[in-house]
């Protein structure tokens, strides 16, 4: 029996942001339908707020495999050189047991939480939207703009902003190239510093959050109505990046209801009781399939996501199927 191993530059010489955008929304309408299964997490603070990992499971009965992913992050690593994010993917046949194949996990992480963000936004924001705000300017800011520009072909102008301006700064100048390795141009559009968050925040109406902040970033007197916020970084508990009393009157979304109401954005919201659990409108996968019903015009919107397995498994797998030969590495077993 072989099994198919995949490293980071494998995969990002296969990935592409559109087929990971389309493998993504099946993975919400098959849980939405009840063809997954989404086990806790098991998450562990080796050093708090320096060094954690979390494994994350799952069944994806669509596409008959199961597996796990164990990610860590060890914020320390970038003093020496080394990657902060790591991890592995292991993707097994839900038919016979038999593993199909391990992939690396950093990249597949960014590329499924991109089109996780971007499809939230295609879902819940004004579909005219010209520009974007995208708060966080690390490892993540890639693949956030590659698919954004899948899913929002006509946006011309993204504003990007971190308290770490100069990092801003030298992450516009190598979007270009990033983008295009995931599919992705940037031809027409422009990409902007932003020094004043409140100002951005009011002129935008999509923005995407993802930031590792445990205090909000973003002030609830600071939004208008009809503004989209996919909110991504908020993955373990007393993680927050926007005001809780945006929560109040808006419609809000999750990739996975149970898991957002622990470790989520919402977290906050719901501790502090600006809502109850029955104010969240649905899953994302509800909304694709027309189960749920649409955006209300004049609504702020929320898209809560914390991630899930079935996301990395799905994409891993499509990975796996779609590299050249040339470039995997066979094991057997």
């Amino acid at each position: 029996m072989e099994f198919t191993f995949l490293n980071e530059e494998t995969l990002a010489a296969t990935l592409k942001m559109t087929a990971v955008v389309e493998t993504i929304e099946k993975v919400y309408v098959a849980k939405s339908q009840n063809h997954s299964v989404v086990w806790d997490t098991i998450f562990y603070d080796f050093v708090p707020g320096k060094a954690d990992m979390d494994i994350k499971s799952g069944l994806l009965e669509s596409e008959q495999i199961f597996g796990h992913k164990t990610v860590t992050w060890f914020g320390d690593n970038a003093k020496l050189g080394l990657p902060t994010l790591t991890g592995l993917i292991c993707v097994f046949d839900a038919t016979t047991g038999f593993p199909v194949g391990i992939t690396t996990a950093a990249y597949i992480t960014g590329m499924r939480t991109g089109a996780a963000a971007a499809i939230g936004a295609k879902y819940l924001a004004e579909p005219s939207v010209a520009s974007a705000l995208i708060i966080g300017a690390g490892n993540q800011l890639r693949f956030q703009v590659a698919a954004l520009l899948t899913a929002f072909p006509d946006l011309t102008n993204v504003a990007i902003y971190d308290k770490d301006r100069d990092k801003v700064i030298e992450a516009i100048a190598d979007l270009p190239r990033q983008c295009e390795i995931m599919g992705v141009s940037c031809a027409t559009r422009t990409f902007e510093v932003v020094t004043n968050l409140e100002a951005a925040v009011k002129a935008n109406k999509l923005i995407i959050t993802i930031t590792p902040s445990k205090e909000p970033i973003i002030k609830a007197e600071w939004v208008s109505p009809g503004t989209h916020f996919s909110c991504m970084g908020a993955d373990m508990s007393g993680k927050q990046e926007i005001d809780a009393e945006i929560f109040a009157d808006a419609l809000i979304y999750t990739d996975d209801l149970h898991h957002a109401a622990e470790v989520g954005e919402m977290e906050t919201a719901l501790k502090q009781d600006i809502i109850k659990l029955d104010d969240v409108a649905g899953e994302i996968g509800e909304l694709i399939t027309g189960a749920k019903k649409p955006r209300v015009k004049a609504k702020v919107t929320i898209f809560d996501a914390t991630g899930m397995a079935i996301m990395d498994l799905a994409t891993a797998k499509l990975a796996i199927e779609t590299a050249k030969d040339s470039d995997v590495v066979t094991l057997q077993i």
